[in-house]
């Protein structure tokens, strides 16, 4: 038999999830279909604080970079849109691709392969100087995305239609909210039990005391760096999922602001508890909406909110959930 924390945590899962599949149906009984797309959009900015929340919580790796892989995996996307609108070719000959089942896992090892490079510089550091290289890459991917003249510059792309996915219609509300549901519980149940391998035991290890895992003979880099990579992928992921929830691709997704809000997220909910970086992202975007349509002066009462909960749940909401604080 599971131990009482074991099992307070389960429920709290299934209540969760069980909220989210019926989130769609109330709505639409409610009158309010609209916010079905907000929810999707919800749905895809938890995936992109849980890929941060593996290296951050998990790793103690604070990066502030994190919405670079964000903007890649929209872009794959966007241009994969634009060139077959457009009947342009891709260099080589290569042509366009609509194809979810193309420019979706195309989005993840772009972002993937991006983080592996960035990586591979900025995790010779640690501190104040890995958050610094970081945000620097996402800077730099930022002026080059607003540089991308063919591809709208600064202004972006706007996709005419968002991917297909075999007998899917994703430009239905529900059938995208559903998926977005899916892919999310997918990486968050891998995320669980990547935490509980012995991968992310040695994650856990580096980020309590990284000298003493050398010291026993663990490659701390490799591990870091692996991490980071399957991290980057993931948001690349969410980015993908991104541009076709907005129907757009933009530098807007690689700004430093969209790396602090994933932070805050994270922190919100709890850091290093995997889950806490899902209630971290709804709590955040569901209070934005909310307080936006009460006045001008939003970001004010934003910020009160959020300084009462980081008071009251030090922990993070899923530890005042009573889920436990940080995964191991």
């Amino acid at each position: 038999m599971a131990p009482a924390p074991e099992l307070r945590r389960r429920l709290a899962l299934a209540v969760l999830l069980l909220a989210a599949l019926a989130l769609p149906p109330v709505l639409a009984a409610l009158g309010q279909g609209y916010y079905v797309g907000f929810a999707a959009r919800v749905l895809i900015m938890a995936m992109a604080a849980l890929s941060l929340d593996l290296v951050m919580g998990l790793g103690g790796m604070v990066s502030f970079g994190h919405a670079a892989f964000l903007g890649i995996g929209a872009y794959v996307v966007g241009i994969g849109s634009w060139h077959v609108f457009e009947g342009v070719p891709l260099p080589f000959g290569l042509a366009g691709s609509e194809n979810a089942l193309v420019v979706w896992p195309l989005a993840m090892l772009a972002a993937g392969l991006a983080a592996l490079g960035i990586g591979a510089v900025s995790l010779r550091t640690t501190g104040i100087h890995f958050i610094m290289i970081t945000l620097a890459f996402a800077q730099m991917l930022f002026y080059l995305a607003g540089g991308l003249k063919t591809y709208g510059g600064d202004d972006g792309i706007t996709l005419y239609s968002r991917s297909s996915l075999g007998g899917l219609n994703l430009s239905d509300p529900f059938t995208f909210y559903y998926l977005c549901l899916g892919l999310l519980a997918a990486v968050l149940a891998a995320f669980l039990r990547l935490a509980d391998s012995r991968f992310g035991m040695v994650l856990k290890g580096v980020r309590d005391n990284e000298r003493r895992m050398r010291a026993l003979g663990f490659p701390t880099y490799r591990y870091k760096l692996a991490a980071f990579t399957l991290s980057g992928a993931v948001c690349g992921l969410a980015g993908a999922l991104l541009a076709n929830a907005s129907e757009f691709a933009g530098p807007a997704y690689m700004g430093w602001q969209r790396s602090g809000e994933l932070l805050v997220m994270v922190v919100l909910g709890g850091m290093g508890s995997l889950v806490g970086a899902v209630l971290g992202a709804a709590a955040l975007l569901i209070l934005e909406e909310a307080l936006a349509g009460l006045t001008q002066h939003w970001q004010l009462l934003l910020g009160a909110l959020l300084l009462l909960l980081a008071l009251s749940a030090r922990r993070g909401l899923w530890g005042w959930l009573g889920g436990g604080g940080r995964h191991g």
